[in-house]
C-alpha cells in the first residue's frame, strides 16, 4: 500500500480506485497504439523493405509517440479522468520543448 499512497501523492488523487483507473488507462494506451501502428504503417505503404530498417522504426516511433499522445487523453476521458490525463499530456509536452502548443 506504500507504492500507491506515493502515486496518490503524486499525483494528487484521492481514492485507491483512481490508481487503479489511471493504471489500466495507461495499459489500454500503450496496447492500444502499438496494435493499430503496424496496419496504420502497411496502410500507408511504409515498410523496412522501402526505408530500410532505421527509417520504418524511425517513423513508427514517431506516428505511436503521436498516436499515444492522443489516445492518452481519448482513453482518459473514456474512463472519468480526462482532467488528469489532460494535466499529465500538458506536463508531458512542456518537458519535449512543445510548450506552445499547450498554454
Amino acid at each position: 500500500m506504500k507504492f500507491v499512497n506515493k502515486l496518490k501523492e503524486r499525483w494528487d488523487i484521492e481514492h485507491n480506485w483512481e490508481v487503479i483507473v489511471i493504471l489500466v488507462v495507461f495499459s489500454i494506451t500503450g496496447s492500444t497504439a502499438s496494435f493499430i501502428g503496424k496496419p496504420i504503417l502497411n496502410y500507408l505503404h511504409i515498410t523496412s523493405e522501402n526505408l530500410g530498417s532505421f527509417g520504418y522504426w524511425t517513423i513508427r516511433i514517431l506516428l505511436l509517440f503521436v498516436m499515444y499522445q492522443f489516445m492518452l487523453v481519448f482513453f482518459g476521458w473514456l474512463f472519468g479522468q480526462y482532467k488528469f490525463f489532460w494535466n499529465f499530456e500538458k506536463k508531458m509536452l512542456r518537458r519535449i520543448g512543445l510548450k506552445r502548443f499547450v498554454d
